[in-house]
């Protein structure tokens, strides 16, 4: 039995925790990173996924962005204790987040990532979309939340406005 919540500032030390243990060290360093300093979360989206005893087992975090003046969410990170991964609580924050960011109006998520695990949820390579470097452009992959949302938005992914 889980408990799926919005985010608060309370959780904040337990999640980066959370991602310090899931992620190699350095990971603040990585050019998403760069896209976040400074911008607000999309708080309806952040969520934490606890047990029936209040454990934190999973996090999703979003965060604002644009493409050519377009506005899109970043996916992440997301994060599953190694204690619980194999369970499908990564795909269950994704799915929820997901249909939660299009009921409230977004049209475009982007993320950087493995294709064939991110494939399943609907995500692929997007072309003339360019991460800050070090990223891998094999690994900028987007997601349509309207049909043709990702059509002619092409450039480099900037902070929010």
């Amino acid at each position: 039995m889980y408990r799926l919540e919005e985010e608060t500032e309370a959780d904040w030390w337990e999640v980066e925790a959370l991602y310090d243990l899931c992620f190699a060290p350095g990971r603040t360093a990585l050019s998403s990173y760069r896209l976040r300093d400074g911008v607000p979360k999309v708080k309806d989206l952040c969520h934490v996924l606890r047990d029936g005893d209040g454990i934190l087992a999973a996090v999703i975090r979003y965060w604002p962005a644009q493409v050519a003046g377009k506005r899109i969410l970043l996916l992440g990170p997301v994060a599953v204790h190694p204690t619980r991964q194999g369970e499908g609580l990564g795909g269950l924050l994704i799915r929820e987040s997901l249909a939660e960011a299009a009921r409230i109006g977004w049209e475009r998520v982007l993320l950087v990532g493995d294709a064939p695990y991110y494939r399943r949820f609907g995500f692929k390579k997007l072309d003339g979309v360019e991460m800050p470097p070090p990223t891998n452009p094999e690994r900028v992959l987007g997601l349509a939340l309207r049909p043709g949302a990702w059509d002619g938005v092409t450039g480099p992914v900037e902070k929010a406005a």
